[in-house]
């Protein structure tokens, strides 16, 4: 097991596979930093030194300074204006914050939360029936 960005990895994986296990750090992301930095990208994560540990997380605190402006997960950031690529369990809460803004403004998408409804446009008639949605039921004879 390997530990980077307060996340447990399995040493048996290569890294580039590896490092996709972190939240926020997709297919891209993780061989845009292991073919930047030079590290081999098909060997298993649990054989790299500890210093190559260290760097890997060093990387992926500040992910954002090491892969274009457009591949960041967070552009333009509501509080600082800045583009930013958030990892770890920073994500989480930051996705959190999102929503939980759009529901303090009352944004139609706020709402949609709120009530449990679809938020990105899907048809509701006839997806997405869990929970107590029953439809059109017909009379009994």
């Amino acid at each position: 097991m390997v530990r980077i960005v307060d996340t447990d990895i399995d040493g048996n994986r290569p890294v580039v596979h590896a490092l996709q296990s972190i939240p926020g750090i997709g297919q891209r992301s993780a061989e845009a930093v292991v073919y930047g930095q030079n590290f081999p990208p098909y060997e298993k994560i649990g054989n790299l030194s500890d210093e190559d540990i260290e760097k890997l997380d060093n990387i992926l605190r500040e992910v954002h300074s090491h892969i274009p402006s457009w591949m960041v997960n967070r552009r333009k950031d509501y509080e600082t204006g800045k583009d930013i690529h958030v990892v770890g369990s920073e994500l989480k809460m930051q996705v959190k914050d999102d929503i939980d803004i759009l529901k303090k403004i009352r944004a139609y998408r706020g709402i949609r939360h709120e009530t449990g409804h679809k938020v990105r446009g899907q048809r509701t008639k006839s997806n997405g029936r869990s929970g107590l949605t029953l439809g059109v039921s017909r009379k009994r004879k």
